[in-house]
């Protein structure tokens, strides 16, 4: 088994997993720690030394002198700069410019729409609804960071009852990307996020994933 060339500080949520995704996807060899939200281990002081904003996840690069990477989607830009080239889960910002800046719009489009904005759910899943009309993936020809940030929280809507009964488009994009096996494989690291596993958890346990994941109620 080959060493870990990453560590991956994670819990179960949208956010972290869309990394593991991408390290899947591209067979990077890494360790997973899981941190507890109920004990707020990301607050500890030997967290916020390498994530100062004390939350997850956060992606440690044993190549690069243990450097440091926090915030999902800068996390993913750093795995497809540095581990993806051959383009294989991302577009060429020198080859590829305009695939690779319409990959980026999708990007913090996830990050900064869909992510934090829940009761909005309506307009935002329209909004892919529309771009997913005649094409398969989000940007360019095959599956990219795009698809990889956004479907995770759209699959997470589903848990929490969202329903995508209204949106064909969307739920064959979805259906797409969980037919990959080394995505399917890495939607269960740490754990995989479904209805049954949410509510056969404790309550507190509950609570704060539900905070983390969905914003139900602030987590210190």
């Amino acid at each position: 088994m080959s060493s870990p060339r990453v560590t991956l500080y994670a819990n179960v949520s949208p956010a972290a997993q869309c990394v593991t995704v991408a390290l899947e996807e591209l067979d990077i060899p890494y360790e997973i720690k899981t941190l507890s939200l109920i004990d707020k281990e990301q607050k500890s002081d030997w967290y916020l030394k390498i994530n100062p904003n004390g939350r997850l996840p956060t992606l440690i690069d044993h190549s690069k002198e243990d450097f440091a990477v926090w915030e999902s989607s800068a996390i993913l830009l750093y795995i497809a700069q540095h581990f993806d080239t051959e383009h294989k889960i991302s577009y060429d910002p020198v080859s590829e410019p305009k695939l690779y800046s319409e990959q980026l719009q999708w990007i913090f489009f996830a990050h900064g729409g869909i992510a934090p904005m829940y009761d909005e759910s309506t307009r935002l899943f329209s909004v892919l609804e529309g771009r997913l009309k005649d094409r398969e993936w989000l940007v360019g020809p095959h599956y990219s960071l795009a698809d990889i940030k956004a479907f995770l929280w759209i699959h997470g809507a589903k848990i929490i009852g969202l329903n995508l009964v209204d949106y064909p488009n969307l739920q064959k994009w979805l259906g797409r990307i969980v037919s990959r096996p080394k995505t399917d494989k890495a939607m269960g690291i740490p754990e995989r996020m479904d209805v049954e596993t949410f509510v056969k958890k404790p309550i507190e346990e509950t609570r704060a994933i539900g905070a983390a994941l969905f914003g139900f109620k602030k987590v210190e």
